[in-house]
């Protein structure tokens, strides 16, 4: 699959029901907002400790995503989706023209907000288990660890939170535009996991969903080492 925009005409016949998006996708997609969500809600709570128990889970789900990006089903791969920053900005040059939606799986702009999303939630996650070890003097990094550095960590991690929830605005915001002005359901796909496209347009190749086991399971095991190392 190309990432890069098909060139389409301006009417495509909806030819079948098209299954884009896996189950583990679309699994981790809304666990990612759940434990966002509750990432927010235990800070604002002062709920430290639940707080870090989901930032373990999110790391966990992250470093899942990653291995799936390069061995899981084709629409979910990032060779898939990541389309060079020109082919970017000509999509976003259509960002207000309706037109039919024949995109399969992430278009070329929305690929690198996925990657700006796990790159955010990946600094967050990593510089959080730090700073929660660092405090609490549990992990045996934070003994070796430089004061400017822990602090230059403590910074990251606040700075990145404040870049990630502006991210998830940006995000919302432009699935909205895609509903009111383009015309697409962007919501729907990754709920049911289906998409109406023209017979024309091939269905992209499905991974086997107990695969996600093994990249799930690895991503477990680094948490607990980190959580315990780091």
């Amino acid at each position: 699959m190309n990432a890069d925009e098909p060139v389409t005409p301006a009417v495509q016949p909806v030819g079948r029901r098209v299954l884009v998006w896996d189950v583990p996708t679309r699994l981790f997609h809304w666990l990612m907002v759940v434990l966002v969500a509750a990432a927010y809600a235990t800070l604002k709570l002062n709920w430290i400790g639940w707080h870090v128990r989901s930032g373990e889970a999110l790391l966990a789900l992250l470093l899942f995503r990653v291995l799936w990006g390069c061995f899981g089903s084709e629409t979910a791969r990032f060779r898939s989706f990541v389309a060079s920053p020109a082919s970017a900005l000509r999509h976003l040059s259509r960002l207000f023209r309706r037109e039919p939606d024949v995109q399969v799986g992430h278009n070329a702009a929305g690929g690198w907000m996925v990657l700006v999303l796990l790159t955010l939630l990946l600094l967050e996650t990593l510089s959080g288990l730090y700073v929660y070890n660092e405090v609490a003097d549990e992990g045996s990094l934070s003994e070796r660890v430089p004061a400017w550095i822990a602090n230059a960590i403590s910074t990251l991690h606040a700075v990145v939170w404040d870049a990630l929830l502006a991210a998830v605005a940006l995000h919302v915001l432009v699935i909205a535009i895609y509903a009111v002005v383009k015309g697409h359901n962007l919501l729907r796909p990754m709920l049911n996991g289906y998409k109406a496209l023209p017979a024309s347009v091939a269905a992209p190749r499905q991974a086997p969903a107990w695969l996600a086991l093994l990249p799930l399971g690895i991503g477990a095991a680094v948490v607990v080492l980190l959580a315990a190392y780091l």
